[in-house]
């Protein structure tokens, strides 16, 4: 059935939030355990600036998107990925997990990951931004904050998070709507699409800047203790999407990238050897080398802004 974009544009509008909603002072924060504290850090940290990018990509649609309306729905969800990634800053300090107030480091991994989108985000086609994002908020939402709900022992951990995936719910409906529009472009438009990917220098530094990305978040939630097998099936609902929408099977950015989460979500997959291998090499990468950091990642703040 295909999505009213109106109706979820009022209901986007209708339930909007603010951290200053939450009482972060609410008791609880003393059930984390010190054994859960330093895994836990550093994966709120990665979650907190993979919402970051989220919202990057999400601003880069917004103007891509022909239809107003969705166009509308994007900017919404711009914001709210960074008030996610504000929210989860938030807890981190609830948790005494910051430097101060101070956003923490982000991972090497996230930082030339940040730099290769605000790079190249804006010259992308919507076909393969509005195919990627299904598929990172399915394994965000579907494995990712779930497992932190079931873990964390903080009552307050599932006020923020519930809120985070009600918002999350509507962002993957539109996403789903997205990717059956795109499936139904003529084949001429797919193959213009794919030409402007193939023919952009960023083609070429996507891999290198998506695989350290992927393995080093992958790998730290599993450590963690989330059970592969919840990462595999949530990654499955992008795949049944195409199943059961045609229209979507005829977008070849949702064919690679289907084909891609179930080889980052296995282990045992042999692409596994070159994303470990790209890692270790990203690990060594010099910080001196990098850029100045864009400057949308000032808005990322633990105070319990609107």
């Amino acid at each position: 059935m295909t999505l009213d974009l109106s109706k979820t544009l009022d209901r986007v509008h209708e339930r909007q939030w603010a951290l200053a909603d939450v009482d972060w002072d609410a008791p609880g924060a003393d059930r984390i355990t010190d054994e859960q504290r330093p895994k836990l850090a550093a994966f709120m940290a990665d979650v907190a600036w993979i919402e970051q990018v989220g919202a990057r990509a999400f601003a880069a649609l917004a103007r891509k998107a022909e239809d107003p309306v969705l166009a509308d729905l994007y900017r919404y969800f711009h914001a709210e990925e960074q008030r996610h990634a504000n929210a989860e800053l938030a807890l981190m300090r609830r948790w005494d997990m910051l430097d101060g107030d101070e956003p923490p480091e982000p991972h090497i991994s996230i930082r030339l990951a940040m730099d290769w989108l605000d790079r190249y985000a804006d010259s992308l086609p919507l076909a393969v931004l509005g195919s990627a994002i299904p598929m990172l908020e399915v394994a965000l939402d579907g494995a990712l904050l779930k497992f932190l709900v079931d873990e964390i022992d903080d009552p307050l951990c599932a006020v923020v998070f519930e809120k985070v995936n009600n918002d999350e719910s509507r962002h993957l409906a539109v996403g789903f709507h997205v990717l059956e529009v795109i499936g139904r472009n003529p084949a001429h438009r797919h193959a213009i699409d794919i030409a402007k990917v193939l023919l952009s220098p960023a083609i070429f530094t996507s891999l290198p800047a998506a695989m350290p990305l992927f393995t080093n978040a992958r790998d730290n939630v599993v450590g963690m203790g989330l059970d592969e097998r919840k990462l595999y099936d949530a990654l499955a609902r992008f795949d049944k999407v195409g199943q059961r929408q045609p229209d979507v099977r005829r977008n070849p950015s949702y064919l690679v990238l289907k084909e891609f989460g179930k080889m980052v979500a296995n282990r045992s997959h042999p692409y596994h050897v070159l994303g470990d291998a790209a890692t270790r090499i990203v690990d060594h990468y010099p910080r001196r080398l990098l850029k100045s950091p864009p400057s949308w990642v000032d808005q990322l703040t633990a105070e319990p802004v609107v």
